[in-house]
């Protein structure tokens, strides 16, 4: 469970890494729509693991953020060291959320389970109805 202190910086780090994302990177590889997820931080307050989702036209074009948004870590860091009134500033280390794409998933197969279900209950519905004569 984490500390006080470290959900603390942690809310910091996303909020700087988010906006620099939006604001500040002018990389064109960066497509779609990028959100950063969570930020875990180790109990040193040393490393971040930056957890981002990518929504992207497909999956080449999420990869091809990833890597940019990878390639930046520097730039990024160096947005969170200004907004950080500590003494050391975390080492960022991004990592790809799949957990939002896997929701995604799960939801259209519930979607699409449920299309099915409503389609063969028509069929079933229209079978057994006698038309008056």
């Amino acid at each position: 469970m984490p500390t006080r202190r470290q959900e603390k910086v942690a809310r910091v780090v996303l909020r700087a890494v988010s906006g620099a994302i939006q604001d500040s990177l002018s990389d064109p590889r960066i497509e779609g729509l990028v959100s950063v997820t969570h930020v875990d931080m180790s109990p040193d307050l040393r490393n971040a693991e930056v957890y981002v989702s990518v929504l992207g036209a497909n999956e080449k074009a999420q990869r091809r953020t990833m890597i940019a948004l990878q390639s930046a870590t520097r730039r990024l860091q160096s947005f969170v060291a200004d907004a950080m009134t500590s003494k050391f500033c975390p080492v960022l280390h991004i990592v790809a959320d799949e957990k939002f794409k896997k929701t995604l998933e799960t939801m259209n197969l519930i979607d699409r389970a449920a299309r099915e279900y409503a389609d063969e209950s028509d069929e079933e519905g229209e079978e057994g109805v006698l038309e008056p004569s």
